[in-house]
């Protein structure tokens, strides 16, 4: 953990608060506004996640930046930085999640492309996933025990995106902002304990008086009939512009790619490719010298 750099690497609160002088403007931005969003209040209401609020203020968060949603190295870079991520978290805190900050596209980008680029994301995982699905999770996304699982782990990844007009609690002004939790952070705290539900109930009232509009609907419980965990990953305003069916299909199917592509460090086998996304810079450009 905590290589030189701040991109592609594994970073506790310490080492990237040493290290944002000299990172680049964007993570700057991005990680100044995620804080303030955490500790922050808006129309004196709190952020309504306390358990965000509490490992941001005590310095429990791991962090990772990613330069790029599409361009291979980068994502591969970052497969590797939740590898270490899952094999370190227990380690580091009793609740230790993975906020990740990816660099903003050029332009305005509308919420069609946060959909499409959070899944792209996810795909990519699944596919250069050292770890084959496990056992235990089902892989079909339309039943309600299914989640996104990765390294042999179920995880809920949360998003926010500059889209949201209202619902401030998942707007990020930069870019595209996703937060791993693994499912073992929730033991103790799933909809069918009394702990678990006092917790929804508050963060529920909270999310109401914080973004002023009511819970979006598709706010639920993993695990109960009827919830689907993969619509609150990146949660739609307008329908139009958000998938109508998890646009990830899983398999049990092991590996998927090439064995060099799933080793550590594959990142480098395209470091000198030119960038698909149209980002600025190469691909190269930024991701820290470990």
């Amino acid at each position: 953990m905590n290589e030189p750099g701040t991109e592609g690497v594994l970073l506790d609160q310490e080492a990237l608060h040493d290290r944002l002088d000299d990172a680049p403007g964007w993570l700057r931005e991005h990680y100044r506004t995620f804080r303030e969003s955490m500790l922050g209040e808006r129309d004196d209401s709190p952020f309504p996640c306390y358990f965000g609020i509490e490992v941001e203020r005590e310095g429990d968060l791991l962090y990772a930046a990613c330069e790029s949603t599409t361009d291979p190295a980068a994502l591969l870079r970052f497969r590797d930085v939740l590898v270490e991520y899952l094999d370190a978290y227990a380690d580091h805190a009793d609740r230790a999640p993975l906020a990740v900050f990816f660099r903003p596209p050029e332009g305005d980008a509308d919420e069609a492309h946060y959909h499409e680029r959070l899944w792209h994301v996810l795909e990519f995982l699944h596919v250069h996933d050292p770890e084959p699905w496990p056992d235990d999770i089902p892989t079909d996304p339309d039943t309600p025990r299914w989640e996104f699982c990765f390294g042999g782990e179920p995880l809920f990844p949360t998003s926010r995106a500059p889209f949201y007009d209202e619902r401030k609690s998942r707007y990020s002004p930069v870019g595209l902002e996703i937060t791993f939790q693994p499912r073992a952070v929730f033991e103790g705290l799933t909809a069918d304990t009394e702990a678990g539900e006092r917790a929804r109930e508050t963060i529920r009232d909270r999310m109401g008086e914080y973004d002023g509009v009511c819970p979006h609907a598709d706010l639920g419980d993993w695990g109960v009939e009827g919830d689907r965990e993969w619509t609150q990953y990146l949660f739609r305003e307008d329908d139009d512009a958000s998938p109508d069916a998890c646009p990830l299909n899983p398999t049990r199917d092991h590996p998927k790619a090439p064995a060099a592509l799933l080793a550590p460090g594959a990142w480098r086998r395209f470091a000198e490719s030119p960038r698909p996304d149209g980002d600025a810079g190469s691909v190269s450009a930024g991701l820290g010298d470990d």
